[in-house]
């Protein structure tokens, strides 16, 4: 009898040295623990990468790779109030290996583009997996709501640039289905999207995680030790997540940040969506126009005005079901 593969794990076959980065910013590395977790048991070497929201400026942080990428380590000296990136190294410290985590500062596609050349060069990366918590990376830009789209686009456009012939394996893997409700975005259209992108042939499947599984259970424990060092900026997209896992369903709030507002936990948030990179980035309208931005603050006025001068094509639709 033949088992069933996706073709996500057909494409991760031959990688070698994989970079696991969160493309979104925040906790989306988390997003990511579990193929970490995965591809390392496979005998893979790989490594971790975030679009940070923590400030990466002083003398103590870590060591520069490049104007906009600095190397976190648990003894990495920072914000006490926010600074996920060490204390996931701190996390890994405690299980008895030492795991930098390599983070972007959040700036403009330019200085991440070179960032990430700068990155695949020293680590010799094969293949880059982009991790988001939740799935407005897959907003296309006439859509009536985008979510947070500077830090994925930033990420994705900067993946897209890299060299194919260094780096053939670029993926997007989506977790959290649903959870960008609370940021305006519409699910019909991230289904319409995992269609087209269906019918182009970039969707490369999806899979559930189950508690029980070794690396879930790894994730699960590492992302409840950190958000216990970040009480004042609980992850909602981790918590949401979290709260999938166990089993929950409908309007249950784990964090006071959601409080006032109604959230849908399902099932469907404790899945993987996989895609190519290269297929994500093809649809994206406004992406050819921002590689050379250099500032976050240009790049939202960028995605700004090319909304007030496309107009918004597509109003929320209701999912039918």
């Amino acid at each position: 009898m033949s088992t069933f593969r996706l073709p996500f794990f057909r494409e991760l076959k031959s990688a070698q040295r994989v970079l696991v980065a969160g493309a979104g910013g925040g906790f989306d590395v988390f997003s990511g623990l579990p193929l970490y977790f995965n591809l390392r048991a496979a005998g893979k070497e790989v490594f971790l990468a975030n679009l940070t929201f923590s400030n990466l400026w002083g003398p103590h942080i870590g060591r520069s790779i490049a104007p906009a990428l600095v190397e976190i380590t648990a003894d990495s000296q920072g914000s006490e109030s926010y600074f996920p990136e060490k204390h996931l190294s701190a996390w890994f410290r405690q299980h008895g290996r030492e795991v930098p985590i390599y983070a972007f500062h959040r700036t403009g596609p330019k200085p991440i583009i070179e960032a990430y050349r700068a990155l695949i060069a020293e680590l010799k990366i094969d293949t880059v997996i982009l991790v988001d918590g939740g799935t407005d990376s897959l907003m296309r830009g006439d859509e009536i709501g985008l979510g947070t789209p500077e830090e994925d686009m930033t990420s994705i456009a900067a993946v897209h640039a890299l060299d194919a012939k260094l780096v053939p394996h670029r993926m997007l893997a989506c977790l959290g289905f649903g959870i960008d409700t609370f940021h305006g975005v519409c699910h019909a259209h991230v289904l319409e999207a995992i269609a087209e992108l269906a019918r182009a042939g970039g969707y490369l499947g999806a899979f559930s995680l189950l508690p029980e599984i070794p690396e879930v259970a790894k994730f699960i424990d590492a992302t409840e030790y950190v958000l216990k060092q970040t009480p004042s900026r609980v992850s909602i997209v981790c918590s949401s997540i979290l709260s999938a896992l166990e089993g929950r369903f409908g309007d249950f709030h784990r964090t006071e940040r959601t409080f006032g507002s109604q959230l849908f936990i399902n099932p469907l948030m404790s899945m993987y969506w996989c895609f190519s990179l290269d297929h994500v980035a093809r649809r994206v309208k406004y992406l050819e126009g921002m590689r050379e931005i250099e500032g976050y603050r240009d790049l939202s006025l960028y995605i700004g005005k090319f909304r007030a001068e496309n107009g918004t094509t597509r109003e929320w639709k209701d999912l039918p079901m």
